[in-house]
């Protein structure tokens, strides 16, 4: 049986409530999710997760929902989304404790500084602009999705989707654009 059968089975196992099913699947994926999880992070600097944290706190959350995971691309398509979501809540939380929570107040100067090495306000912005693409071109912000922060490759990206590699060629120069006018726009105000 090839590794990716192996990994689809084991995925159905799982979704039908097999724990077992699970400490099965992790070797054959953990060392593809913590290159996933570093492409993650080094597109977001100043997090204070690693790596391991990062898949770590990914299996948690998948395991506690209910998923439809068709086969082993799938699967590292809902993975790579789930990391990106704990950086962005991540980033949040980050922003809560810098706008106070309760603390005394600091200066203007002393939250530019602040400010000046912290890049969660970026990555929120890049949340909210990937959102209004997904509200407008779904595929185009999954393409993105797959390809920047998931780190998979065109054919790959278009093998998930069940497109051609032209197709997701496209949808790239789409979602860029989309992207760069927002966060440009975002900039400016």
């Amino acid at each position: 049986m090839s590794e990716s059968t192996e990994l689809t089975e084991l995925l159905r196992l799982w979704q039908e409530g097999d724990a077992g099913a699970l400490d099965s699947m992790e070797p054959l994926v953990y060392a593809e999710l913590r290159k996933v999880a570093r492409s993650h992070l080094r597109a977001e600097a100043g997090h204070t997760l690693q790596a391991t944290e990062l898949v770590n706190e990914m299996f948690i959350r998948l395991t506690g929902s209910s998923l439809d995971l068709a086969d082993r691309k799938h699967f590292f398509v809902i993975a790579s989304r789930a990391m990106r979501r704990i950086l962005v809540d991540h980033a949040r939380a980050k922003n809560r404790k810098k706008r106070g929570s309760g603390e005394a107040p600091v200066s203007l100067e002393e939250d530019r500084a602040a400010a000046s090495g912290n890049r969660s306000g970026d990555l929120l912005a890049l949340d909210e602009a990937l959102g209004e693409l997904g509200e407008l071109e779904r595929r185009a912000a999954d393409v993105l999705e797959m390809h920047y922060f998931g780190g998979l490759t065109y054919d790959e990206v278009a093998s998930a989707l069940q497109v051609s590699a032209a197709t997701v060629k496209r949808d790239l120069r789409v979602g860029k654009a989309f992207l760069r006018d927002r966060l440009s726009d975002s900039e400016s105000s």
